[in-house]
Order: structure tokens, then C-alpha cells, then sequence
């Protein structure tokens, strides 16, 4: 599987035509403890570059923007109730599975490379 990155943090694993859609590890640092996560339904569309939910910390609540377009096939429940997996580990617990629409999307997005240099910068 191959990873890209958004610049607003999140992340897609794609395996074919299928991607995994989370938030990055830098993401949840800088969020801290996430206690919920609102994801869309299952059967919807979601747009590249466009909200698609949010997640909620005990500091601050950040909108989710898809690195892709698709629609949902699948919401990783195991967050309603437990929404820390997102601290835990946050490639593995990934928020949406998304079947592409427009797999062209992908070469906007960054390699781990590129984004690991996206968020030096930001630091500074």
C-alpha cells in the first residue's frame, strides 16, 4: 500500500482502487487527547479538498479535509467508542475507507518525504 499526505495532515493508504483515509501521527500530537470523532455515513461522497468530518480534542476541534473523492464504503466504528485510537495509533486506525473516483487526485498529494518536510517547516 502506498501512502500519500494532504497538507492539512491527513492521510491515504491506497491499496487499488480503495483508499484508507486517517489523520497523521504529527495530527494527533498536535491535537492531543481526542475524545470524538465525527465521520460521515456510509454510502456518502466525499470531494477532495473538502470537510468531510472533524475530530474533537480535549484542546481543540480540527474540520477533516479528504486528501480524496469517492464515496464511503466502509467508517471505522471501533472510533465512536473509542476515538483515542487516534492517539494510539493513527495509520493503523484509519477514519473512512473511500472506493476512488479520480485516482489522479493522488499525484497532488505528498509522498512521506515530502510531507515529513511540510511539517519541519511548520515548526519553525
Amino acid at each position: 500500500m502506498k501512502i500519500y499526505y494532504a497538507p492539512s495532515h491527513e492521510y491515504v493508504m491506497v491499496d487499488g482502487n480503495v483508499g484508507y483515509v486517517g489523520i497523521s501521527d504529527y495530527a494527533q500530537k498536535a491535537l492531543g487527547n481526542i475524545v470524538y470523532v465525527d465521520m460521515p455515513e456510509q454510502g456518502d461522497d466525499v470531494t477532495a479538498g473538502e470537510e468531510f468530518g472533524a475530530v474533537e480534542s480535549v484542546k481543540a476541534a480540527e474540520d477533516l479535509m479528504s486528501p480524496v473523492s469517492g464515496a464511503v464504503i466502509n467508517i471505522n466504528e471501533a472510533l465512536i467508542d473509542n476515538p483515542r485510537l487516534l492517539n494510539e495509533d493513527p495509520m493503523h486506525n484509519w477514519i473512512i475507507e473511500v472506493e476512488l473516483t479520480n485516482p489522479a487526485e493522488l499525484e497532488e498529494l505528498m509522498d512521506e518525504e515530502a510531507y515529513a518536510a511540510h511539517c519541519e517547516a511548520e515548526q519553525h
